[in-house]
């Protein structure tokens, strides 16, 4: 008997690391698609030009309008 409820807990465990791996590049995906938009609609103001890449994507998608201004001022005042 215990035998069957560790096979099942080792299953759900198996199956939650599954999911998880699986749908992790989604997440990455739709956020930066998220994130060029929002760079596009920045870009468009003409105030703050932000080149669109990836990392930019993946940076503004990930940590919204913090990370937006963040990299506006890296990117312009900084760098």
């Amino acid at each position: 008997m215990i035998e069957i409820c560790i096979g099942l807990i080792a299953g759900l465990l198996i199956i939650t690391a599954l999911k998880f791996f699986i749908e992790l590049p989604f997440k990455l995906i739709w956020n930066s698609l998220i994130g060029a938009v929002i760079l596009w609609l920045v870009n468009l103001t003409g105030i703050i030009v932000i080149k669109i890449t990836f990392i930019h994507a993946l940076i503004v998608g990930i940590f919204g309008v913090p990370g937006l201004i963040l990299l506006a001022i890296y990117l312009n005042f900084i760098k």
